[in-house]
C-alpha cells in the first residue's frame, strides 16, 4: 500500500503535541504502543533519552498507526484529547456513543481510575471496532 492511498487516522501534529508530555508515554499510547507507553510512564521516557529519540520516530509511528487502525466517523485525535484531559469524566466514552459507561465513569472517577487506565491501553482498538461496525 502506497502512502498516497493511506487514510490518516492519527495526526503527526497531535503526536508532536503529545510528545511534549512524552516522558509520560502519552504519544506512544496515542500511536497504539501501550507497552512502551507504560514503560515511558514509569521511567520518565526512559530517563528522557527515549523521549528525545522519539522526536525523530513520530513520523514512522504515524505511518504505522495509519496501517493498523481503521478510519471512520470517530476521530482518533479528538477521542484521545477527550481521554487525556476529561477521561475520568467519561467524555471520550460519550463521544464514542458509549453513554452508559460514560455516565458511570463520570460518577466513579473513571471507575476509580482503573477504567481510565484501561482506556489508555485500548482506546485505539475500541475506535477501530466502532469504525468498522459503522463503516
Amino acid at each position: 500500500m502506497q502512502r498516497e492511498n493511506m487514510v490518516e487516522t492519527h495526526s503527526t501534529f497531535m503526536g508532536y503535541l503529545l510528545w511534549v508530555f512524552g516522558f509520560t508515554g502519552a504519544h506512544r499510547f496515542y500511536y497504539g504502543r501501550p507497552i512502551s507507553g507504560t514503560i515511558y510512564f514509569f521511567t520518565l521516557g526512559l530517563l528522557f533519552i527515549g523521549w528525545i529519540v522519539d522526536l525523530f520516530l513520530i513520523p514512522s509511528m504515524e505511518r504505522s498507526a495509519a496501517l493498523r487502525f481503521r478510519p471512520g466517523r470517530i476521530d482518533y485525535s479528538l477521542a484521545w484529547i477527550l481521554l487525556t484531559f476529561l477521561g475520568v469524566l467519561g467524555v471520550h466514552r460519550m463521544y464514542m456513543g458509549k453513554w452508559v459507561t460514560g455516565v458511570l465513569y463520570m460518577l466513579t472517577g473513571g471507575f476509580f481510575l482503573i477504567g481510565y487506565i484501561y482506556d489508555f491501553w485500548t482506546l485505539n482498538d475500541q475506535i477501530t471496532v466502532l469504525n468498522a461496525s459503522n463503516g
